[in-house]
């Protein structure tokens, strides 16, 4: 057997074990075995990072909970995939999204087997067969070890332990009962009085306790423990025992014949004693909207919920449907409850709760449990007062029976959980705009948040409210309806409601309208039906934040990137990182703001516009631009860190000072770094943006100087050009001449990586201009160098020795070995397109030594291939990959994708060129898919050396590569 073929076995029904197979596992520490226990308890079903870490440390994670839980994960690989070879992936806890997914067969754990000859022994008695049942139910008991996940820590593990200690009791009801039905009354009275003591409330245990007394010829203790049980319920709930208990009393009382054991083969099959049926049976949905469209993978997701042959579920099945408002909450959940009424017989309860109600009146648990009691037939005169009184007589009328029932518009946990039935075989429905992570830890409710419809789904949306034809008439109105909606359902019913009332209009005309009301919520009121208005929609989510949460959600209105990280909300709102995450968990419940990524945050396209109104409307000017200055020197001092670590010993450019609750982030390591610029380069190009708009000159033209080498190593030449043009057009529009030399010399880099390189000469001299009446020695240098590199790249080689050697004198004037080795390296380039080979390498060999004292890994790796360049064209073909290799290395080293992917198309040549054809395709191909990877103009050529016939060599590279050597 393979070592990846050998089985894995887990036990939670005890303590947390696994096997693999005969060997059991070391789990680790305790918080790593709660990751384990919360993935093995989702049954095949994803966890994302937030419900895993909501379920390992609650409402108080530490600081670093995503790396710490990351950590856990990656150690729970090695332990049960100890043989997996790292190519090919995990097999067993798989990434998933935002999350995690533990792949292993059913019956690899303990509790789904326990579950499955359960579900098998309860159909044999339906069937009549106790005695074959009565196998299974023992071997499913004894699936137990012991308190189930004991020593695991979290709130899941905990609210786990409860739900399966309710199963492992109900299990044992079911045991006791069938073993009644084989006679064996007298053997299980010890346990049953042992268990009644240990659970007083359960009415089932003393019904079974009762029956096995009767049985035995013990009639007065049977009664005895009716009256037990009645002062019990009576003195600590106030309710009188439920009908099947009295039932069975009066029966007892009559001596009733039917009570005696019929032998096995005449037992008729009776359920347990339930309740009286209710005078009517409730069916208390609200209508099907007849215009429901979409919503494909969130029903599928639902639907999984129920067993797929229609059994009933073995637990209270609880799905809890989140979203912001408007995104189609209710519509999705009464849709699904049509679907799926006929699985409950018994009937379907609905009550609106209006948690986030226009009036303001939320429902109590206990109007919510009177209304319910009475609809299930409950006299008023016989509810109980107290809601614990009203819940235990709700949940005593649900047991046994399937009932659906649908939550609308709850507030939080604390409002649903007395509404919950305590006995398998019903379905909880509810939907909020809070996240009611409680109910998915506490009561292992299932979490489905709703996203914007699909562009698709909101045009069928439209279509079945408008009629397809007037759709297809006017397909870019139509679309831009959807755009200008954000894919909001309510906006959308909104608009198509105007529609539909002016038949004779124009889709275009309904478009125009609601583009004009661009930055506002004006196209999206509903007329007089306040619950149809998005704006008074999103002020009832809005009305019910603390009112430190709504500052922050009305100051995320003025970010103008995509969507924002943690720590530039601290900045944006002047707040300390513990507060700032705090206040952005209650928007995140509350579903304002939706956590796309851990730590990273967005808003709805609509809700954006709200934050900004109400931001307009609420906060003076002077507080909103000190929040703007905040964010946007955020961006500018945290891109600012990086810089060092991605273009060490290169000048820095001068940086005002943060303002005051300004604290940007700190980095260590160049891939950190880079990976920061990375995930927020969307921000940092609108931050540019959003820096001319407000005003801020200075801000836009050095975000872009800051970035250079983020933009050259990523190749992100258009963000590149468009930000560095930005920043040069508000130095000029300011008056500010430091900021226009700045923005000239990035602007010229620009133009120069991207091929537009008479351009950038002529940006270059603008700026050599400004840097000489500025009086810059060292911006003078740089525009020298810079003209150096961008000559050659123009192949106007005389002109490029000449400003190269001009570059490298003031170089070792000023001492500025950066420029020095630049200067050096662009200088050997030109030597060896001229054909001065042993020049080119005497200035290479030179650079290098500069390039190396200096740090300057950047040019080090173009100096190497420059190099290999030479020895090529010299035909020392060994010599060549040598070079070549050691500038692979230097370029890996620094993440230099771009300059790795010119090295490894230059090596192919030089391969091919050596009769090593197979190696040059490899080269060739693993360029291709790093300018491929890049978006790179120059994967055109690396297709060019692939379509080449076989055989047939390039010439050598002269002309270099395409890599950094600016200044």
């Amino acid at each position: 057997m393979n070592a990846t073929d050998i089985p894995l076995r887990f036990a939670v029904l005890g303590p947390l074990r696994a096997w693999r197979g005969e060997q059991e596992l070391e789990l680790g520490s305790p918080q790593q075995r709660a990751v384990l226990a919360a993935l093995l308890l989702r049954g095949g079903r994803p966890a994302t990072l937030g419900e895993l870490i909501d379920g390992v440390w609650g409402e108080r994670p530490p600081a670093a909970a995503v790396s710490v839980l990351r950590t856990y994960v990656s150690r729970l690989r090695k332990v049960l995939e100890p043989d997996r070879n790292r190519a090919g992936g995990p097999r067993v806890v798989v990434s998933v999204g935002d999350g995690y997914l533990l792949r292993a067969p059913e019956d690899a754990l303990d509790l789904t087997v326990v579950r499955q000859r359960a579900a098998d022994a309860r159909a044999l008695r339906a069937e009549g067969d106790p005695s074959a049942a009565a196998g299974l139910l023992h071997a499913a008991l004894d699936g137990w070890d012991g308190t189930a996940l004991a020593g695991i820590p979290g709130p899941l593990a905990e609210a786990a332990r409860a739900r399966l200690d309710e199963e492992r009791l109900a299990l044992l009801e079911c045991r006791i009962d069938n073993d009644l039905d084989l006679g064996r009354h007298t053997e299980v009275i010890a346990e049953l009085m042992s268990l009644t003591r240990a659970y007083p409330m359960k009415e089932q245990l003393s019904r079974l306790l009762m029956l096995a007394l009767y049985r035995s010829g013990r009639q007065a203790d049977a009664l005895a423990v009716f009256r037990t049980a009645r002062r019990t319920l009576v003195d600590q709930l106030g309710i009188e025992p439920g009908a099947a208990l009295r039932e069975l009393h009066d029966r007892i009382l009559a001596a009733d014949e039917s009570l005696a054991l019929l032998p096995p083969r005449q037992q008729a099959q009776p359920p347990p004693a339930r309740p009286p049926a209710p005078a009517t049976r409730p069916a208390q949905l609200p209508a099907d909207l007849p215009t429901f469209v979409g919503r494909h993978s969130e029903l599928d997701r639902v639907r999984a919920l129920l067993p797929e042959d229609g059994r009933m579920p073995s637990t209270v099945i609880i799905g809890a449907i989140g979203g912001m408002g408007g995104i189609g909450k209710t519509t999705l959940a009464v849709h699904w409850a049509h679907e799926i009424a006929g699985r409950f017989p018994d009937g379907q309860l609905c009550l609106n709760l209006r948690g986030f109600d226009p009036t303001g009146t939320v429902v109590t648990p206990e109007e919510a449990i009177r209304v319910f009691l009475d609809a299930l037939g409950v006299p008023p005169s016989n509810i109980p007062s107290g809601l614990a009184a009203q819940a235990a007589l709700y949940r005593s009328l649900l047991a046994e029976r399937r009932v659906l029932i649908l939550l609308d518009n709850a507030r939080d946990a604390d409002q649903v959980r007395p509404l919950l039935p305590g006995s398998p075989g019903s379905l909880v429905i509810v939907t909020s705009r809070s996240r009611l992570t409680g109910l998915v830890v506490g009561e292992g409710a299932f979490p489905l948040t709703l996203d914007q419809l699909t562009t698709s789904e909101a045009h069928d949306l439209l279509a079945r409210r408008l009629g397809a034809d007037r759709l297809a008439a006017e397909p870019e109105a139509a679309a831009e309806i959807i755009t200008r909606c954000a894919r909001l359902p309510l906006a959308l019913a909104i608009v198509a409601a105007h529609a539909v009332g002016h038949p004779g209009f124009p889709l275009a005309t309904i478009a125009e309208e609601v583009r004009e009301s661009h930055g506002s919520l004006d196209a999206f009121t509903g007329g007089d039906d306040i619950t149809t208005d998005v704006r008074a929609v999103f002020s009832w989510s809005y009305k019910a934040l603390s009112a430190p949460a709504a500052r922050l959600f009305r100051l995320l209105g003025l970010h103008s990137g995509p969507d924002v990280s943690a720590p530039a909300v601290a900045a944006l709102a002047g707040l300390p990182a513990q507060e700032t995450r705090t206040l952005l968990s209650e928007l995140t419940r509350a579903h304002l703001v939706i956590e796309r990524l851990p730590g990273r945050y967005t808003l709805h396209d609509l809700l954006r516009v709200y934050a900004g109104e109400r931001v307009r409307a609420e906060d003076p000017a002077e507080e909103r631009e000190r929040a703007v200055e905040r964010l946007l020197s955020w961006y500018l001092h945290s891109a600012d860190a990086t810089y060092p670590l991605i273009t060490p010993k290169r000048a820095r450019v001068p940086l005002p000072a943060p303002p005051p609750s300004c604290r940007p982030l700190e980095f260590t390591e160049h891939e950190q770094a880079l990976d920061w610029c990375e995930s927020e380069r969307a921000n940092l190009v609108s931050a540019v943006h959003q820096a001319v708009a407000c005003g801020r000159p200075d801000l836009a033209w050095r975000l872009p100087a800051v970035l250079w080498g983020f933009f050259y190593l990523r190749s992100h030449l258009h963000d590149w050009l468009d930000t560095a043009g930005a920043g040069l057009s508000a130095a000029r529009a300011a008056g500010d001449r430091v900021g226009e030399a700045q923005g000239l010399a990035d602007t010229a880099a620009a133009l120069r990586f991207t091929g537009r390189v008479e351009e950038a000469i002529a940006h270059q001299h603008q700026a050599l201009a400004l840097y000489r009446r500025l009086g810059d020695l060292m911006g003078r240098s740089r525009a020298v160098g810079n003209l150096g590199d961008a000559y050659l790249q123009a192949g106007r080689l005389r002109e490029s020795v000449e400003y190269s050697r001009r570059a490298l004198a003031i170089d070792r004037v000023l001492g500025s070995t950066w420029g020095e080795g630049i200067a050096l390296t662009n200088l050997g380039d030109a030597y060896q397109r001229l054909g001065r080979f042993q020049e080119a390498i005497s200035c290479l060999e030179q650079a290098l030594t500069v390039l190396r004292a200096s740090d300057n890994r950047w040019v080090e790796g173009v100096a190497l291939d420059i190099l290999g360049t030479v020895h090529h064209r010299l035909r020392r073909h060994d010599d060549a990959v040598a070079h070549y290799h050691r500038a692979l290395e230097t370029h890996r080293a620094i993440a230099n994708r771009w300059g790795e992917g010119h090295s490894l198309s230059n090596l192919g040549d030089v391969q091919l060129d050596a009769g090593r054809e197979e190696e040059a395709r490899t080269s060739w191909r693993r360029a291709l898919e790093i300018f491929v990877e890049l978006g790179h103009p120059d994967a055109e050529k690396a297709r060019e050396r692939l379509a080449r016939p076989p055989g047939r060599a390039p010439r050598a590279a002269g002309d270099g590569t395409a890599s950094a050597r600016t200044a």
